[in-house]
């Protein structure tokens, strides 16, 4: 059983969660997130011309820039993050392998749903990532930014060539039909993932505050309290 609970009556009860590189590739990937997010707005929506010489003016270069830095380090962390699911501990691995096969874990995802939807009076505690959290992040960041990998640097890959092009264009534009097409999709998903981290900054900071558990700070110092 993936997915562990911790008895109610735990009551100031402290558990070691997330350890260390699972703590630093979160906030890491948060930031890459926040970079790519702006200045992929940017790409897609160019700022006005700037009146002047050409060669005085880089700003689209500059955004650009920081957006393929942000992506290596993404991709570089997200390889690092499936190394330390097999490493790490069982909280460590539960983003890459949600117990779909566990009857217990829809029950409990449903349960949360009602929980969310303010039908039940308290949750369950859970010593990682409750169900229904864990079904969305496994959509949004592990199959979302497996797939912002893959498409994205295909799209690099036209312009730098290399081992990009050689590893993703050459199969994934085909498979999409044309570059174009590669955009819109990277394009769309790019935006659910940002209304995912919307989503998750209001579920962690509501269930800090009604859950009686620590969210926010079980982040920051891998430590999981329940407070009663």
């Amino acid at each position: 059983m993936i997915v562990k609970t911790i008895d109610e009556t735990a009551a100031g009860t402290t558990v070691y969660v997330y350890e260390v590189p699972v703590r630093v590739w979160h906030w890491i990937s948060a930031l890459c997130i926040v970079v790519l997010a702006i200045t992929g707005y940017f790409i897609a929506s160019p700022l006005p011309s700037i009146s002047g010489e050409a060669s005085e003016h880089f700003l689209m270069g500059y955004i650009r820039f920081a957006h393929f830095s942000a992506a290596y380090i993404f991709a570089i962390g997200f390889v690092a993050r499936i190394y330390w699911a097999m490493v790490g501990n069982r909280n460590a691995r539960q983003l890459f392998a949600p117990p779909v096969f566990d009857t217990d874990w829809w029950a409990g995802m449903f349960q949360e749903v009602r929980w969310y939807l303010f039908l039940e009076k308290k949750p369950r505690k859970y010593v990682g990532h409750n169900p229904l959290a864990l079904l969305f992040m496994f959509v949004a960041i592990t199959l979302g930014g497996l797939f912002m990998i893959v498409t994205g640097f295909a799209l690099y890959g036209e312009g730098a060539q290399g081992w990009s092009h050689a590893l993703f264009s050459s199969w994934v534009i085909p498979l999409f039909g044309q570059s174009q097409d590669v955009h819109t999709w990277h394009h769309m998903v790019a935006w659910g993932i940002v209304w995912f981290i919307l989503l998750h900054i209001y579920a962690a900071i509501r269930e800090d505050i009604m859950s009686s558990q620590t969210m926010v700070s079980a982040i920051i110092s891998g430590y999981r309290s329940f407070r009663k």
